[in-house]
């Protein structure tokens, strides 16, 4: 049984969130009313979650009655089944709900900004890069999320060296979160003539897209450069001033985008880039000071781990961090964009490591 105290916990700061963000004080405020927007949303999934809970309890409990109390044989047949299939259902309800109540990051219900970069194999590593590209593109589709390209530098024979995106969408940072790390390939290349398989790399860095309300940023913190774009792109490349390049001088980031013909909106993106940046670098900070026993392995975003290997020759994609069945998936689907399976395993898998730290105390 899930403690009384837990569940009226819950359902009494619901109360009081919504008491808050009815405040002519709060509402006028855009960084409490974006706080509290986006814990009303989580306490609302767990709201209804709990009432389901505790219908279910109260039916278990009235069929008990009737189980224990009813004179008419048949009556309390029907009562006695009922009663069965409650309990069985009761137990997966209940850990589901356990699960609703770890503490969750809040984060998670942010958009996720994208940094895809080729690592080791020239050419190769850049056409995987563009692979992975196109694995999320898929991925995006599957979920309804909208993608947006920000930045790209593109392969001397295709694919990318680096490209960023920002992907839209319901929980799209606490989905997108696991593919942060490097990715491995093994293949043998476009560009390898004599057949022999190559292992390359590119590495995935996934951000929760931070809203002006979540990171200040001064005009005097940054320095504005802009300059003619390079690469593909049509007739204004080279031709106007439309690329910009802008470097946080606290922390030395630099952030540069010219996909965009108008100067402005490639501003808009790398802004967009930069706050993302900042914001990630302070939750860093948080997860720095966590416990190991309560720091998750699965979703820890440590982008020098290798988390992943899509091997061609086998047809095998295998996720390093899952075991068992769930460690190996079909190459042709995941290639497709059906990571669901891997992130609903990866997903369980920390709920496992989670619920046990919080058991170990």
């Amino acid at each position: 049984m899930i403690a009384d105290e837990v569940i009226e916990g819950i359902l009494a700061r619901d109360t009081e969130v919504n008491r808050l963000m009815s405040q002519p004080e709060i509402a006028t405020d855009p960084r409490q009313m974006a706080e509290l927007g986006r814990e009303h949303m989580t306490l609302r999934s767990l709201v209804e979650s709990i009432t389901s809970y505790r219908d279910l309890v109260a039916e278990r409990d009235d069929l008990k009655s009737m189980v224990d109390g009813e004179e008419d044989p048949e009556i309390t047949e029907m009562a006695a089944l009922e009663l069965g299939e409650i309990e069985d259902r009761l137990p997966q309800i209940e850990e589901e709900l356990r699960f609703k109540l770890l503490p969750r990051d809040p984060a998670d219900s942010k958009n996720a900004i994208v940094e895809i970069r080729a690592g080791t194999g020239g050419d190769e590593a850049s056409l995987f890069a563009g692979d992975l590209f196109r694995l999320y593109s898929r991925f995006a589709d599957r979920n309804g999320w909208k993608l947006d390209v920000m930045n790209t530098s593109h392969g001397t024979q295709g694919g990318f060296k680096e490209i960023v995106f920002s992907v839209s969408g319901a929980e799209a940072f606490g989905t997108m979160k696991y593919e942060s790390g490097v990715h491995r390939v093994q293949r043998v290349p476009a560009t390898e003539s004599s057949g022999r398989i190559h292992t390359s790399a590119a590495t995935v860095a996934v951000l929760p897209e931070a809203e002006e309300v979540d990171v200040d940023i001064h005009a005097n913190d940054i320095k504005i450069d802009v300059y003619r774009s390079s690469g593909p792109g049509g007739q204004s490349v080279n031709t106007t001033d439309s690329a910009v390049r802008i470097t946080h001088l606290e922390t030395g980031l630099v952030v540069t985008c010219q996909d965009e013909k108008s100067q402005h909106k490639n501003k808009d993106k790398a802004m967009r880039v930069l706050r993302s940046r900042l914001y990630d670098l302070e939750l860093a900070k948080v997860e720095a000071v966590r416990s190991e026993a309560r720091r998750s392995m699965v979703a820890s975003g440590d982008r020098s781990a290798k988390i992943r290997t899509y091997n061609w020759p086998q047809g095998r994609v295998t996720d390093h961090r899952l075991e068992g069945d769930d460690k190996n998936h079909a190459l042709e689907k995941v290639i497709d964009g059906d990571l669901i399976p891997v992130i609903r395993a990866l997903k369980m898998a920390e709920n496992s490591e989670r619920m046990a730290a919080r058991a170990n105390g």
